[in-house]
């Protein structure tokens, strides 16, 4: 894997330069109906699920009674001036310096609050879905991820959720499947 993968910033600002003004966007679909609309498009099954707000994806997890390990997590990287989108189990963290020596870049950054409601103008922030074509980025899957059955992800927002199966997910995305993900600790008993 090479950051050739990645998008450059300056395709994605002019990508949205090519969005409409807020005005506009008043009257344009939300992510949520974006990615219901894909999902249709080709014909995959899936399953939209209304849970109470869940701010982070272990809580989205528990909230609608999963194992974190079915739930994606999006992490949106920068490797030099280039964007990516990483996805993860929720109950794993990003190794940066694995994920940055897989793609071959010398290091690799998370975005900050503000960079993502730019790249994600019709999402809550730290609601994106794992569909980075949905806004031209690459996706990287943990390989942990990979191998569950079903997948659940965020529709835009923290109070719903789509639920698919990974195979079709796999199918839409294309994305690049690797070990990108720190084990997480295990619970010591003290029995």
């Amino acid at each position: 894997m090479r950051t050739e993968h990645f998008y450059p910033i300056s395709k994605l600002i002019d990508w949205w330069r090519r969005a409409p003004s807020k005005k506009e966007s008043a009257t344009l679909p939300s992510a949520r109906e974006r990615i219901t609309a894909l999902l249709d498009k080709e014909k995959i099954s899936y399953r939209v699920v209304s849970h109470p707000k869940a701010y982070s994806a272990l809580r989205l997890a528990e909230s609608i009674h999963v194992p974190g390990r079915e739930v994606a997590k999006v992490v949106i990287v920068r490797a030099k001036e280039e964007y990516g989108m990483v996805v993860l189990p929720a109950s794993h963290d990003l190794d940066l310096t694995r994920f940055a020596h897989a793609i071959g870049a010398e290091a690799v950054s998370l975005l900050e609050e503000r960079e993502l409601k730019e790249i994600f103008p019709d999402c809550e922030v730290g609601a994106m879905p794992p569909l980075g074509n949905l806004y031209e980025l690459p996706v990287y899957v943990d390989q942990a991820l990979a191998e569950e059955p079903v997948l659940f992800f965020p529709a835009g927002n923290h109070h719903e959720v789509i639920e698919m199966r990974y195979d079709d997910f796999d199918r839409i995305v294309r994305p690049i499947v690797g070990n990108f993900a720190l084990e997480p600790l295990k619970r010591v008993s003290g029995a």
